[in-house]
This record gives structure tokens, sequence and C-alpha cells, in this order.
């Protein structure tokens, strides 16, 4: 697909990462802003992580639609997935609320798509966990390639007919909120290594998708890195008890990788190996269009319950002018 910079063909792509609703919500700023600028439908890779999941899986499944935009805010705005598959699991141990929040994504989202329905549009990478091999694990499509999921453990399979809805429930399967999917190990070249593969939200390997990006066979020259996560709040009156020491040393553990994604995409642009990184957080001032955005958009919460008016509006205000900011500041030729 790619963009004309100064008359030369470029490559770019976009990686959305999680943070739930809130997230999603982040991302349409961007992708709106993206649009507005003739860059969107211009992608040529899309890499995504749990709430940035439902946003990416939902652009790229409406890839020719005018109203695709519009469709993923609708959808932010009407639906409490969370709370819905809670309820509907809450008296049967045996209702794996995973499988009800795949369902939840497929009635109101996908109607039966699977990953070949993404077909037409740029390459997208949908990522999930594996728990059976410590390594990030993609549902990859569209680009005009084969649809195909795996990890670079197990290696990769071609599945066309795979259901979009469980690619994303994957993606977006927080722990322990949701239970991690189980998938047969069966048909991948290296499926002596594990009994079958466990899956659950992207997030806890890389909560911004980065691997893709960073793939020789994809030649990107530039990407934008959209993070709507948590960011790491400074603790001034830390508690000594077992339960908050463990919730703030994963806070820590995500903050690390987060930093140390960000800095291989540096080094490796720096050593000209890589894509120019366009990187901006949810909770950044640099940039934001109206004084507090930052503040208020960091602080909505990051479940996948719906956003209010206000919320939608100050976020992805928020995303999109972030976006202009650093284009103008690190890639004005865009």
């Amino acid at each position: 697909m790619a963009i004309m910079v100064n008359g030369v063909e470029k490559r770019i792509g976009l990686a959305m990462s999680g943070g739930g609703f809130r997230a999603a919500a982040f991302h349409l700023g961007v992708m709106r802003e993206l649009d507005r600028r003739g860059i969107l439908d211009k992608l040529d890779l899309i890499t995504c992580v749990s709430g940035g999941s439902i946003a990416g899986a939902t652009v790229a499944l409406n890839w020719r639609a005018p109203d695709k935009l519009d469709l993923l805010e609708q959808y932010l705005k009407t639906r409490s997935v969370t709370a819905s598959s809670l309820l509907a699991g809450a008296f049967d141990p045996f209702d794996n609320r995973t499988d009800k929040l795949a369902a939840s994504y497929d009635e109101h989202l996908f109607k039966g798509a699977t990953l070949e329905s993404l077909a037409g549009g740029p390459r997208i990478y949908l990522n999930a966990t594996n728990l059976a091999t410590g390594k990030m694990f993609f549902f990859v499509a569209g680009g005009g390639k084969p649809s195909e999921m795996g990890d670079y453990i197990l290696g990769a399979v071609v599945k066309p007919a795979f259901p979009l809805c469980r690619a994303v429930a994957a993606s977006s399967a927080f722990p322990p909120l949701f239970a991690p999917m189980r998938l047969d190990a069966a048909d991948y070249k290296h499926s002596k290594k594990v009994d079958y593969v466990t899956l659950t939200d992207g997030g806890v390997y890389d909560n911004l998708g980065v691997n893709p990006l960073l793939g020789e066979e994809n030649g990107l020259d530039y990407v934008i890195v959209s993070d709507g996560g948590k960011p790491f709040a400074i603790d001034t009156t830390p508690t000594e008890s077992g339960v908050a020491a463990l919730k703030a040393g994963i806070d820590i553990m995500m903050e690390q990788v987060r930093a140390l994604q960000f800095d291989r995409l540096l080094h490796r642009h720096y050593a000209k190996k890589g894509p120019r990184p366009l990187w901006f957080s949810i909770d950044s001032t640099h940039g934001e269009e109206q004084s507090g955005d930052a503040a208020f958009a960091s602080s909505i919460r990051t479940q996948l319950n719906r956003m209010s008016d206000e919320e939608m509006d100050v976020l992805s205000r928020h995303g999109g002018a972030l976006l202009r900011h650093r284009l103008a500041e690190y890639a004005p030729e865009i």
C-alpha cells in the first residue's frame, strides 16, 4: 500500500497497545487522525495487543467500509463485555468465561468472521501470550499473504478458518479475570515440545506488540506506536502487604518490558536495521490539545466496559493530538 515521502514509496506500520476499551478508544483517535491525513488506508502493517486487538480487528474486518471507525466507536460506547461475560458464567463453574468473551465479540462485532475475512486489508497481527512456551503467539492475516497462527518455538500453521472472535478473545483474556484459551498443538512443526497451546492476554508478554514491527520480512520505514496502556504510577505511600507487593511487582515488570521494547525499536533504527519509531503514551502532556486531557485519559479504567460520551471524546481527541504532535516534531515529511 505504502505512502509517498518526497516522491519515494515508504512502508508504514501501526502498533496498538493493550489497555481495555480505554486503549481502543485512544487508538480510535489515532486512526481518525491517520484517516484525515489519507494514511490509514495506506498502512502496510498493524500489530495489536488486547484492547488494541479489539480496535484493529474491527477496523481490518471492515477495511473497505467508509464507516469502519464509526462502527468501532459505536461498539465501545454501547457494550460492556466484562460484566456480561462474568455474569454468564457466574453460576456454572464449567462454563469458560473466555469462551463467553469470544461469543460476545462474535455476536456484536465479527458475525462469524474468520482470519481469512481480513484478507482485504493490511497485514495484521493479533498478539496473545503462549503460557506453554513463554513466547508471543500471533494470529496474522491480510496483506496478500496466508492467514497463519503460531509462535517462534512451535512454528506457524496456516489456519484461514480460525474464528476471528477467538483470536481477539485470546489476545484480550486478561488473567485472572479470564481463563487461558487452550488450543490443540498437534499441527505445529514442533508440537512435540508441548501437549497443547495455552493462550492468555498478549500484554503479559509485550503490551506494545513490537516484535512484528522488527521483522525484516515486513520491511517497514516508519512505525507509529500508540500506547494506551496503564502508565506506571509512583506510589508515595507503598504498603508492605503481600498482595500489594505482588501487584506492584507485576506493574514494575510490565513497565520494564515496555521500556525495553521501545529501546529495541530505537536501537534497531539507529543501527539502520529498523524503522523510525514514532511513539506516544496516553499520559503524555506533550502535544495534548486541551489542558488536562492526558490526566483525564490516563485515569480512565482499563476494563472492557463501555465508554461514556465524555470519555470517548477525550480519549479520541487526545490520541489524535499526540499523533499530530509526534508527526510534526519527528516526521514532518509524512
